[in-house]
């Protein structure tokens, strides 16, 4: 499909967020061989990591596979300093006035460090087994209804609304949250209604991680959309990380990590992800189409993850100066914020901020100086005990 519209201008710096796996991690893809526990101790350590490596914040993702992402949030909150926690709310699932509350209530006790995630849900047989019967059409049309009553309630407005699927009468939120009027509104919808439902409600539109063609012309849609509405989005992108020293040992990582990955996993998996009703889903399946042998789909964006695993399906593979490259390249085209994963995601927390952070245009609120460490400096362990560890610094940096 080709389009007359502009895509945003380019970022000139960027906010990095991290993951936090609430649905299992590990060192292989669909196995249990090295698999971890996803228990509050571990979750913990990738929070902390992210805290203290200066990311902006961490996604947790949602559905029945997931712990809860607004109870892990909360338990993440006193362990952590300065992280963000990008949670989502379910239009379908919530009463938006309940939301209302969990949300100005979790902004409050974190001193203003909640993101919202507006999640519609793309997989009918599992929003059936939660008790929602709804198409794919009347899904985005509650989403509508549901922002609609949150912002206003969020906005200290006592809301009388009736709409075709969700009604309230003088509702009122007591408590308001730190961030005004609210906190912000996160939102991926890549079908024409999701772009819909965003340009009329929220702040940051997301992509996932499709060659930056098809990225540019989505955005570039995005972007007319929410100008027709008189509004304007900031962009994020959510993609997984594989980065090395070399590349060579970059994409023998991405190798290992399906290397345990039998034919028949990745058909079920397939099979499962072909019932989805999610636009963004087809795009993603439709990158490699179930194959092994075309997974690098755009120079250094290897779609392996998506062989099985649902949502985001592609890794920025090769050396920090590759991936920084890549990364710039989206920013080209208007994204300021990449949510980022890695497997296993305390390792890769740790790996991306070390390599990535001095190589990237990062915002103030990205990266942390935390000074010459106290038992060395500038950085790293005492050689023999006498002398200071090299300086050395990545080409680039």
């Amino acid at each position: 499909m080709t389009h007359s519209f502009d895509t945003p201008p380019a970022a000139p710096a960027a906010d990095v967020l991290w993951f936090l796996p609430t649905h299992g991690d590990g060192r292989f893809l669909g196995s249990t061989e090295g698999a971890r526990h996803v228990t509050l101790g571990y979750l913990s350590q990738i929070a902390r990591a992210a805290d203290e490596s200066g990311y902006f914040g961490v996604l947790l993702p949602t559905g029945k596979s997931c712990e809860d992402s607004w109870v892990i949030a909360s338990a993440m909150v006193p362990q952590t300093k300065r992280l963000r926690f990008l949670v989502a709310v379910r239009p379908g699932l919530q009463e938006p006035a309940v939301a209302a509350r969990m949300a100005a209530t979790l902004d409050r006790i974190s001193d203003g460090r909640l993101l919202i995630n507006v999640v519609t849900g793309g997989d009918p047989g599992e929003l059936r087994g939660d008790g929602v019967f709804l198409d794919h059409s009347a899904r985005y049309e509650v989403t509508d209804e549901f922002l609609t009553i949150w912002r206003r309630l969020m906005a200290d407005e006592t809301v009388t609304y009736e709409g075709k699927h969700l009604r309230i009468d003088k509702g009122k939120l007591l408590y308001p949250p730190v961030q005004q009027p609210y906190p912000p509104l996160y939102f991926g919808g890549s079908s024409g209604a999701g772009q819909a439902v965003a340009a009329e409600h929220v702040d940051v539109y997301l992509t996932w991680g499709e060659p930056p063609a098809a990225v540019a012309e989505k955005l570039a849609v995005a972007k007319a959309a929410a100008a027709e509405r008189g509004r304007v989005f900031s962009y994020g992108i959510r993609l997984h990380v594989i980065v090395r020293e070399t590349s060579a040992e970059a994409w023998a990582a991405a190798e290992h990590l399906i290397s345990r990955l039998d034919d028949g996993a990745i058909a079920a998996a397939q099979t499962a992800f072909s019932r989805f009703d999610s636009e963004g889903q087809r795009r993603m399946s439709a990158l490699h189409g179930g194959r092994r042998d075309k997974l690098e789909v755009s120079p250094n964006l290897w779609a392996g993850v998506g062989l099985v695993r649902g949502g985001a399906g592609t890794a920025l593979v090769g050396n920090p100066q590759e991936v920084a490259a890549r990364m710039r390249e989206y920013m080209a085209l208007g994204i300021d914020r990449f949510i980022l994963s890695g497997y296993p995601h305390l390792e890769e927390c740790y790996r991306f901020a070390e390599l990535m952070f001095p190589l990237l245009p990062l915002r103030a609120t990205t990266g942390v100086d935390l000074g010459p460490a106290r038992n060395a400096g500038p950085f790293g362990e005492v050689i023999a005990n006498v002398a200071a560890p090299s300086q050395r610094r990545l080409a680039g940096g």
